[in-house]
């Protein structure tokens, strides 16, 4: 969304330019000399009135606003999302507190700024706002502020209604599965049940099915909650090195169990803002790949360092790795590189798209690099405290 906007700010700007240079297209203000070497100003005041029209063809709403958050233009997409009137307060149709702080932000001198609100009117509308100062009079002969909006409410509804759709699901998967599991328990304690040798070939099967049926049903309901509160930020204090110990040692059983060593390397202060439970599902579910993906005698490492500005953590593995034209869809729902793997490990094929959803809740960024057969390493950069 954020580099879209750019573009066509770009874009904007450099016709805007274009216009002002092209005396003979538009005949705007210009410089000349006569014969006398007299300067002689030629003005075309119908030159703005291009870039106006050129401003209503573009389908995201704009609108332009002077220091005192007066509205001195709006385009056609704008005037579709809001009843506009010229000359109004911006505050009258968009009272969002953090809008108002970020123009006046932008008054003082911080060019862009991207935010998501959600305002309350007759109904409720999501928008994404990119502010630009124009400080060079390309609209209007004052500094002005410009505000590029797109509605996202309709996305957001079908985000919501999708997610609230697998969460009703899940939900009412989840006592049937409960029943089955019971019966599943009551029949593998049955020693006379047991003497049956296609009940004893059948029971662990099934038994490994529901279970994997219930981690596909827990990670729907986690991946749902945190689809409809990715836009809340988090706002507490985290030591990262207290919470990735915290979760390798929950890890201790399963780490030994498969003959797998955790190397961890730290750093001193190493603090974000975040949440706390958020984050340890960020962790737990990549140092749990890790070890499902994992040969036995194999190590994993978890680096925590500063970098280019960065908080940044790097979970590495030994691994079977991942195809390079399977990287860029790691992270989608369901996927899996080998299914048979997948399942054979209880996967679900949700853990990565989960901590991607949990990164960019944190507006923090992801980046994988794998080479198959030789494994996986998985960083994640947070902003520092």
């Amino acid at each position: 969304m954020e580099l879209l906007t750019i573009i066509l700010l770009v874009i904007i700007v450099l016709l805007t330019y274009l216009l002002l240079k092209k005396e003979k297209v538009l005949g705007i203000k210009t410089e000349t000399k006569d014969n006398n070497d007299q300067i002689k100003v030629v003005e075309n005041k119908d030159y703005r009135k291009n870039i106006y029209d050129l401003l209503n063809y573009i389908p995201e709403g704009i609108i332009i606003l002077d220091k005192g958050k007066k509205i001195l233009f709006s385009n056609n997409s704008a005037n579709k999302l809001f009843q506009i009137k010229l000359d109004e307060n911006i505050s009258g149709f968009l009272r969002n507190p953090d809008l108002l702080s970020s123009i006046d932000k932008s008054f003082e001198g911080n060019n862009i700024s991207d935010l998501e609100i959600e305002i309350r009117n007759q109904a409720v509308q999501r928008l994404n706002i990119t502010i630009y100062l124009d400080q060079n009079n390309l609209f209007f002969d004052e500094v002005c502020c410009v505000l590029f909006i797109r509605d996202l409410t309709e996305f957001h509804k079908f985000q919501q209604l999708k997610s609230d759709f697998v969460a009703n699901v899940s939900h009412e998967l989840r006592t049937p599965l409960q029943s089955i599991k019971m019966g599943l328990e009551t029949f593998e304690n049955n020693s006379d049940l047991k003497k049956n040798s296609e009940v004893t070939n059948l029971l662990p099967v099934m038994s490994s099915q529901s279970e994997r049926m219930e981690n596909l049903i827990r990670d729907l309901l986690s991946l749902s909650k945190i689809e409809l509160q990715e836009h809340i930020r988090p706002t507490h204090e985290i030591d990262l090195i207290e919470l990735i110990d915290y979760v390798i040692k929950t890890y201790e059983k399963i780490i030994s169990k498969n003959n797998i060593s955790i190397k961890f390397n730290k750093t001193d202060n190493f603090k974000i803002i975040g949440d706390r439970d958020k984050l340890i599902e960020i962790f737990t579910n990549l140092i749990d790949n890790s070890i499902k993906y994992s040969d036995k005698n194999k190590e994993i490492t978890i680096t925590a360092k500063k970098d280019g500005g960065f908080n940044t953590v790097s979970v590495a593995d030994q691994g079977i790795g991942i195809p390079k034209e399977s990287i860029h869809r790691i992270t989608e729902r369901f996927f899996t590189v080998d299914p048979s793997k997948s399942r054979s490990v209880g996967g679900t094929g949700l853990g990565l798209a989960i901590v991607k959803h949990l990164v960019s809740q944190h507006r923090a960024e992801m980046d994988i690099n794998s080479v198959e057969n030789k494994g996986t390493t998985i960083d994640i950069k947070f902003n520092p405290l």
